[in-house]
């Protein structure tokens, strides 16, 4: 692993991956928060594949950082990258016993993940040098 080489373009094309499923899974908690309804499967592989899609980020980004690579905004990068997965975690710890309560909490959980990874990635994307 120590040989393996890892382009800072890599991360930026993950995060905007990464940008575009919190997006998706903004959308399916809100449009089921407003319909007042449950989320379905589909729905819930959205918030998996975000959450998977996050992970994959963390760990490229780990390496970036072992290659000396990124010390500049490192705390951003903690914070922003992996506050939505803290987010989700709470939201699985705390699973409400209604569809309602569900629907808003996965929307508000939704609304926060987004956010954050839009600010590490617009702050991250100012310092790649491709």
């Amino acid at each position: 692993m120590d040989d393996l080489f890892v382009s800072p373009t890599v991360h930026l094309m993950v995060g905007a991956v990464v940008l575009f499923i919190g997006l998706v899974a903004l959308i399916v908690a809100v449009r089921a928060t407003w319909r007042r309804q449950p989320i379905g499967r589909g729905g819930q592989l959205v918030f998996i594949l975000f959450q998977l899609s996050v992970m994959l980020q963390t760990l490229i980004g780990i390496k970036l950082l072992d290659q000396g690579l990124g010390p500049l905004q490192l705390y951003v990068h903690y914070l922003g990258g992996l506050a939505p997965l803290g987010f989700y975690l709470v939201y699985y710890w705390l699973q409400p016993a209604n569809n309602t309560t569900h629907s808003r909490r996965l929307a508000a959980v939704a609304v926060a993940s987004f956010l954050f990874v839009l600010m590490t990635f617009s702050i991250g994307s100012m310092y790649v040098v491709a």
